[in-house]
């Protein structure tokens, strides 16, 4: 077939482009009637951790929640171990010296003034478990070595104080004079402890008093002294011998009394008895605690107008040795301990 081109439509009249009108521009949109409210910013207290805090902590932990609980921890760790320290503190008991004085024309020690404190009253403290200081005499007005240390000091900063035995009690302490030279004491300890008495009993601490110990409470308090039972008591039984801390006999506790209440299986007791001089006429608020079988003379007193201040005629400290007859004074040391504690501050 031969080649022929291809046909061309006559030209055709064209209809005339369809051109969309141009839009009407439109007013802008109305905003919504109900606004969504804008979520408040979170105060400063209600701010969440980073989100690389650990994990271990609450989700919704601020940190001014994370530090009051870092700061009741701390509180509850000092109160713990002022707890603990409080109750488990050692407490410190101070024993009044006994004292030696100058020997004339003696040389070395014995032309020295002495002071020191017998063995057993130190052990016998210190079996509960406590620290024991010897409280000396001060001096401060001295030439030779003054100090501005008084028995206040110590008052302060023990917890209690035991008035240890010895030598006997100047009847000048209590406005009477010798009636023989050998009964003329130790005016010299007797100004000392009876300060050292005062002290400890003006601080609030508690205070027991043994054998001379005993008297010298009683005198502290306006109170006199037989210079010598046997001398002063005919009718007395034997309070002292040469069998010394041997020697014994039964007391009985007074009714009503704190060793009464102490001991309320016994009523009696028996205790040794070293002690040629006794309580006469009892001092401002003191009262009878014991008194011996056969005679009634004192053995035991109390101040009333103080926690804890008692006086014990025998010697608690040689009990432990002079067999299981005798009076176990463990829980007088106790009571007077437990004191301590309670007043140490």
């Amino acid at each position: 077939m031969p080649f022929t081109e291809p046909l061309t439509p006559p030209d055709l009249p064209r209809s005339p482009e369809i051109v969309p009108p141009p839009e009407t521009p439109q007013p802008p949109h109305a905003p919504d009637l109900v606004a969504t409210k804008p979520e408040p910013a979170p105060r400063a207290t209600e701010r969440r951790l980073d989100e690389d805090t650990p994990r271990y902590l609450k989700k919704n932990d601020t940190p001014i929640a994370l530090a009051w609980r870092v700061v009741l921890g701390r509180y509850r760790a000092i109160r713990d171990k002022a707890s603990r320290n409080f109750m488990r503190r050692t407490l410190r008991i101070g024993v009044s010296a006994r004292i030696f004085h100058p020997e004339p024309g003696a040389t070395g020690l014995r032309s020295k003034n002495l002071q020191y404190l017998e063995e057993s009253i130190a052990q016998w403290v210190m079996s509960r478990d406590v620290l024991v200081f010897m409280i000396p005499t001060v001096n401060t007005g001295g030439l030779l070595h003054p100090s501005n240390i008084t028995l206040r000091h110590y008052a302060r900063h023990l917890d209690g104080l035991v008035l240890q035995g010895g030598a006997d009690v100047s009847p000048q302490s209590y406005s009477e004079s010798a009636t023989r030279p050998e009964w003329g004491g130790d005016r010299a300890r007797d100004v000392y402890e009876l300060e050292l008495l005062h002290e400890f009993v003006d601080a609030g601490k508690p205070v027991l008093g043994i054998c001379r110990g005993c008297q010298l409470i009683n005198v502290a308090f306006g109170g006199t002294l037989y210079q010598d039972i046997a001398a002063e008591v005919p009718t007395a039984i034997e309070h002292v011998n040469a069998q010394y801390d041997r020697h014994r006999h039964g007391i009985t506790f007074a009714k009503g009394s704190s060793l009464e209440s102490l001991y309320p299986k016994h009523g009696e007791a028996l205790v040794n008895s070293i002690h040629h001089q006794a309580v006469k006429d009892l001092g401002r608020d003191i009262t009878v605690e014991a008194t011996s079988h056969g005679d009634n003379i004192i053995e035991a007193i109390r101040y009333q107008r103080a926690q804890f201040v008692m006086g014990l005629q025998w010697h608690p400290e040689f009990h432990s040795a002079g067999g299981l007859e005798l009076l176990d004074c463990t829980p007088i040391l106790d009571n007077f301990l437990r004191a301590a504690r309670e007043t140490r501050f």
